[in-house]
């Protein structure tokens, strides 16, 4: 999986655009910055985004050229990112360290969802808030119809509300919704999909 991100962004362009996600960038000015955990944060669009509105990034992903890309996004953007690159399992922050955290399509295979939703989840405040996009389990159909909508091909990598509020379970929900949307996020996120969105409190 690793090769396969770094071939990706290996790329001369951004791949999925240098603007943040819309989700994303909806629900995060609603907070007071403070600091904030990006996983799967990729070329670095999202972070990046949230250094602009004052927070404290702390951007994570497994691609050394996700973090060559971003940081040149951050230079760009004059704002300073804290990139780490390795592998989630070997992720260590203390408990309770951050004030929010912003999922966005960060997809795990199937049988690592659970672990590591629990592994992230222990990393945010009491009060902390997630903010989530991902494709749905309806989403397959759309990218059979258009491959250039992008997303997993398994269903077990895709997500439905059932399963949100299974691993956070311990939120109060800010919002929860299964919508079909149009997305426009560089070369590899084209077309109608199908996501998950969400946005919590932890307790």
């Amino acid at each position: 999986m690793k090769q396969k991100w770094d071939e990706r962004y290996q790329n001369d362009f951004f791949v999925y655009g240098k603007e943040p996600n819309e989700f994303f960038r909806e629900w995060l000015p609603k907070f007071t910055p403070g600091t904030i955990l990006m996983p799967a944060d990729g070329e670095g669009r999202n972070g990046v985004f949230a250094a602009q509105q004052g927070w404290q990034v702390t951007s994570f992903d497994q691609s050394e050229a996700g973090k060559v890309k971003a940081m040149q996004l951050a230079a760009e953007r004059q704002v300073s990112l804290d990139y780490i690159v390795g592998d989630l399992e070997d992720l260590q922050f203390e408990a309770a360290s951050f004030d929010a955290m912003g999922l966005i399509y960060a997809h795990f295979a199937g049988d690592k969802k659970a672990p590591f939703h629990q592994q992230l989840d222990s990393y945010l405040k009491p009060g902390g808030i997630i903010i989530f996009e991902a494709f749905s389990k309806q989403h397959r159909g759309f990218k059979a119809a258009n491959p250039r909508v992008g997303g997993p091909d398994g269903t077990d990598d895709l997500y439905s509300k059932e399963e949100i509020t299974t691993y956070f379970g311990n939120y109060d929900i800010l919002m929860l919704e299964e919508e079909e949307i149009l997305l426009n996020e560089g070369q590899f996120h084209v077309g109608k999909g199908a996501v998950v969105r969400f946005a919590g409190r932890k307790k």
